[in-house]
């Protein structure tokens, strides 16, 4: 199976299955002489593992994390660092009866289609079960880019559901189970939560993620794009449908004496464009907006076929978060943090001797209206 590594310079290959021994992936290209430990690793995993609620699968996986290799006293060496993180709480009877139907908006049919044989047991391969290892990485890259750079890399639910999500504080953002910056909304979004597992049914979600501090000149034209491959990592995330940059679909209803991002000598007056122009960062936070379909597993009876092609009810039973997005939060910080670290050395490997008289224009105060309610030049960042 091809399409498990992620990067250019700073590559990320995962491997496993959701009901395998283990799951891991190999970091390739971290710059050596950075201080790392499994300690600050494991707090990012500890944020998307399962069964932190109840609103979200109650299987119980502790997620420890282990560094095999590219790590000597304490220092990356600059070879590849694996990591390891044990499957400790499968449950593959709960698959026994649909491993010959299709789950309806799963990846079953098609990688059946395209191998000819499928792990029926928590989506094997496709499962979200594999963001685990992506996370993991992230760590890496999140603490390198802003131990090199000073960028920090933050994420939010904006809309759960039917359920808007008004931005207050990225202090809140891990002080509730949503991830929501906002604490007024959370007992509203809990009851929905409550009524929506009751009924056996799934919902769908939106999260913004933000990177605060990149400078400018990241990215390639034409096809090295920064936008373009986070947009591309993004979308490889499970259940993602739709990524926005900066304004996004808004900048359709835009005139363009409103979208476009006007200068001055203090700086940009607005960043409709998400922090990034002509597939090349600007220096202001690069924003990002990612759409998550409802979950594909629910036990309500749905029409499909079986492997002879017979009509069939399939009604997928065990334990399903009844909204991915809530927990999707850590994985799309990752994904920004893997696609910032490899622009950076791919910058520095072509352009680390460019010398550029004009000054830089710095970051906007002003929000991507509609989109992202929040105020991105926070002055006290929250590390993550």
């Amino acid at each position: 199976m091809s399409g498990n590594t992620l990067g250019t310079l700073f590559t990320v290959t995962t491997f496993g299955e959701s009901h395998g021994p283990a799951i891991g992936c190999v970091v390739d290209g971290c710059p050596p002489g950075m201080a790392l430990a499994e300690s600050d690793i494991q707090p990012e995993l500890d944020r998307r593992k399962p069964g932190t609620s109840r609103h979200v699968t109650q299987r119980r996986e502790e997620d420890r994390v282990q560094i095999l290799s590219g790590v000597h006293e304490g220092l990356t060496t600059g070879t590849p660092i694996a990591l390891l993180i044990a499957n400790e709480d499968q449950r593959s009877k709960d698959y026994a009866k649909i491993a010959r139907s299709f789950r309806p908006g799963h990846a079953d049919y098609t990688y059946l289609q395209k191998y000819g044989l499928r792990d029926p047991r928590g989506g094997g391969r496709s499962s979200a079960r594999l963001t685990a290892p992506a996370v993991a990485a992230g760590a890496i890259a999140k603490k390198w880019l802003r131990v090199r750079f000073g960028v920090t890399i933050r994420g939010h639910l904006t809309q759960l559901g039917p359920n808007v999500i008004a931005f207050e504080s990225w202090e809140y953002v891990d002080t509730n189970p949503f991830f929501a910056a906002n604490r007024t909304m959370v007992p509203a979004l809990e009851a929905f939560m409550d009524r929506l597992r009751k009924s056996g049914d799934s919902c769908g979600a939106r999260l913004a993620v933000v990177a605060a501090g990149a400078p400018p000149g990241w990215g390639e034209p034409l096809y090295g794009r920064l936008d373009a491959d986070l947009a591309q990592a993004l979308m490889g995330i499970n259940a993602v449908k739709g990524v926005e940059i900066g304004a996004g679909f808004a900048a359709v209803s835009q005139l363009g004496t409103e979208h476009s991002d006007e200068m001055s000598p203090e700086g940009f007056l607005s960043n409709h464009a998400g922090g990034i122009l002509g597939g090349i960062s600007t220096g202001q936070d690069i924003v990002a907006a990612i759409a998550i379909k409802p979950t594909s597993s629910i036990r309500l009876a749905r029409r499909t076929v079986d492997v002879e092609g017979h009509p069939a009810a399939i009604e997928t039973h065990g334990r399903h978060d009844p909204c991915v997005g809530i927990r999707a939060t850590p994985i799309a910080e990752a994904f920004m943090a893997l696609v910032l670290a490899d622009h950076a050395l791919r910058h520095r490997a072509q352009n680390a001797d460019v010398d550029c008289a004009t000054p830089r224009i710095p970051a906007a105060a002003a929000t991507v209206p509609g989109k992202l309610a929040s105020p991105l030049e926070d002055p006290d960042p929250q590390e993550a």
